[in-house]
């Protein structure tokens, strides 16, 4: 049989307010966020009461009431109830991932529509007691008396009480994902100065696009939030350079809290669909999503934890038969200032493209002028599993109001990238 590969449309996709971690959102769930995310698409797109065959996304940061946390968001929606739930995590790479996957779907025709999201709240963390009180608790059900579950608790000691709140590091190095990018930073030689001048950027950016009402139609409001709350407009590179390293507080460090993401409280969606599907909902294509890939690199033998993006675009640019420099904006997701300096000299290293991406050349520069022009992450802010949704939206429109072709660029956890490239749905 002959499958036949379709075009996969952006429709478009919203988000409420991203808000930085215990300020705004200290009372909302990620399925309170995801929820409210959702039904702000289906208004915006008139899907009260349509299927949509596939609704995929997830969150990082969760409780186990969170099982089942796509399925659970669609139900609370205005969706028809016949809509599946696929609840799936990939870090950072979350939405994209979901995109991914639906694209596929939607290519080969086993679905016509789908909507790729995520969510995440640090406000809201998953606080547990340890493993030695948690096998207590455990083992006082399996008892029959009320003798033999007190035994249970022989030699306790309160300090098994103290919480064990989630981790950020890395399971298999122990380090956090700020360590490791302030080593990439180190061996790549990415000095302070540069990672504050592109934080300054992103923050001004951001503010400008705030400015002229770019984000009118991409956020919806949210517990009373109309905007993020982590855009500062009047940053400067010297108030950023007044800063402390945050993770190697020596002098040799260079990251602060200003020139890396903030812990982030979100949720983001976009809705993908075939042509056909589009118009029989009288829904006009934004842009059309064309290759999604995913690499992953040896990081615990030393490779950049962050630096698998390097490989995801390599790999898909082979593919896509393009050069670096054949798009007209770049998405380069600003985990850290320090992650999107490293990958953009990483792309013109030609010892490290050659032994590490397999290319015989450098990949070469990217326009600067054309990369994160709205702001990026560390501006907007960064609940991890959104992110990927909120980039994919940002370039649809810029996209559909510019017309050309879009890099999409993302780094996740446990040394793996996931990059997209999408394409203008206007007329050439």
């Amino acid at each position: 049989m002959t499958t036949t590969i379709r075009r996969v449309a952006v429709i478009g996709g919203v988000r409420i307010p991203f808000c930085r971690s215990n300020s705004l959102y200290m009372d909302l769930t990620n399925l309170d966020m995801l929820t409210a995310t959702l039904n702000a698409l289906v208004d915006r797109y008139n899907l009260k009461g349509v299927h949509v065959d596939e609704v995929a996304g997830g969150a990082v940061v969760t409780h186990s009431r969170d099982w089942n946390i796509a399925r659970e968001a669609v139900i609370g929606t205005k969706l028809a109830p016949s809509s599946p739930g696929l609840t799936m995590m990939q870090a950072c790479g979350t939405s994209l991932q979901a995109a991914g996957g639906i694209m596929a779907k939607i290519a080969t025709g086993q679905i016509e529509s789908g909507i790729a999201m995520g969510s995440d709240t640090t406000s809201d963390p998953p606080i547990v007691v340890g493993k030695k009180l948690a096998t207590r608790l455990r083992d006082v059900g399996m008892q029959k008396t009320f003798m033999a579950k007190l035994g249970v608790f022989k030699g306790f000691s309160p300090s098994e009480m103290t919480p064990q709140p989630p981790s950020v590091a890395e399971p298999r190095t122990g380090l956090s994902m700020g360590q490791h990018c302030e080593l990439m930073a180190k061996e790549w030689k990415i000095g302070r100065a540069e990672q504050d001048l592109l934080a300054f950027e992103s923050h001004t950016k951001a503010a400008a696009a705030y400015k002229e009402g770019w984000y009118d139609d991409l956020l919806v409001p949210c517990a009373g939030v109309f905007r993020d709350n982590n855009v500062r407009g009047d940053t400067t590179v010297e108030k950023l350079g007044q800063l402390k390293p945050a993770f190697d507080r020596s002098a040799a460090g260079t990251m602060t809290a200003g020139n890396s993401t903030p812990l982030t409280d979100g949720a983001a969606a976009v809705l993908l669909a075939s042509e056909e599907w589009a118009a029989s909902h009288g829904l006009k294509p934004m842009a059309y999503l064309t290759h999604v890939e995913t690499a992953a690199n040896n990081f615990v033998e030393g490779d950049g934890l962050l630096m698998a993006p390097t490989i995801a675009v390599a790999n898909m640019l082979k593919k896509a038969n393009l050069k670096l420099q054949d798009f007209d904006f770049y998405e380069i997701h600003e985990a850290f200032a320090a992650q999107v300096l490293c990958t953009l000299k990483a792309w013109e290293d030609p010892a490290y493209c050659r032994d590490k991406l397999g290319w015989s050349e450098p990949l070469g520069s990217v326009d600067r002028a054309k990369m994160n022009v709205k702001g990026s992450s560390l501006a907007v802010g960064h609940p991890f599993a959104a992110t990927g949704a909120r980039i994919v939206a940002n370039l649809a429109k810029l996209l559909d109001v510019n017309g050309g072709r879009g890099l999409i660029s993302i780094c996740t956890a446990g040394g793996m990238g996931v990059s997209a490239i999408m394409e203008s749905a206007r007329p050439k």
